[in-house]
């Protein structure tokens, strides 16, 4: 059966002499993997489709739920420049690697489509990128059903003023000082943080326009939402590890 879908390319892997298989994070297909026939060759036509972070129009033929066929496809956002910026690139990577382990095949992918391209969007126009990762995977946690509960204490359902509030990453969500033996390790975080969260809770990545943080806020934001992740999502992913690799060695 011949498909047409607009995708964004989250994979892209060598197969045999010449050809390469492709991850698509499509509108209304969910994750779907297509061979490019000849891609790795120097005058292949289809070459382009089959880079990193590339949003098209794909046309491929696919029997059942397995792999499709590329036919035809144009491009509507190379997106190059994210492959030209070493740091564009990691954070990137790391956002379509996030949503390939998350994002089960055939599941409905519509908002993590459209999550996905604004992210990529967004770190093409230059605007912070720890800030648009942060959202993204407050939107991933959201959509995977892990969102954490910022309003009220996750344990008794009061609600407390940002001094007296403590996130709890192992209880998915904000803990009062009442019941904050309930969990020890929970994290203090300034109001201004614990506000940053409430907002990317509510927010769409679509709307996000200019927010200028302070470092330290920065900071405080990186370390609660890695906890968040690694908590409630467990992945072990390879952009993560290098973006680490690049913020030790302070590239």
């Amino acid at each position: 059966m011949l498909y047409r879908a607009e995708g964004i390319v989250i994979r892209s892997m060598d197969y045999g002499e010449g050809n390469k298989i492709i991850t698509l994070c499509t509108e209304k297909s969910g994750k779907v993997g297509v061979l490019v026939r000849g891609a790795k060759k120097l005058k292949s036509r289809h070459a382009a489709l089959t880079q990193p972070f590339t949003y098209g129009e794909y046309v491929f033929f696919r029997n059942g739920t397995g792999l499709g066929t590329l036919n035809a496809g144009e491009i509507i956002e190379s997106h190059h420049l994210l492959r030209e910026d070493l740091l564009k690139a990691a954070y990137s990577s790391y956002a379509c690697e996030l949503l390939d382990r998350v994002l089960q095949d055939e599941e409905t992918g519509a908002f993590w489509f459209h999550q996905l391209k604004a992210c990529l969007e967004a770190l093409q126009e230059g605007k912070d990128p720890q800030i648009i990762i942060n959202l993204y995977e407050m939107k991933v946690l959201q959509t995977a059903g892990y969102g954490p509960e910022l309003n009220v204490c996750v344990s008794c359902g009061n609600e407390r003023t940002d001094e007296e509030m403590l996130v709890s990453p192992r209880l998915g969500g904000v803990l009062c000082r009442r019941c904050k033996h309930l969990d020890p390790p929970a994290m203090v975080v300034s109001p201004k943080t614990l506000k940053l969260l409430r907002l990317f809770a509510r927010l769409d990545l679509r709307r996000l326009g200019n927010i200028d943080v302070k470092e330290t806020t920065k900071a405080e934001l990186k370390t609660v939402m890695r906890a968040l992740m690694d908590t409630q999502l467990g992945l072990r992913l390879k952009s993560q590890n290098f973006l680490d690799q690049m913020e030790k060695y302070g590239i």
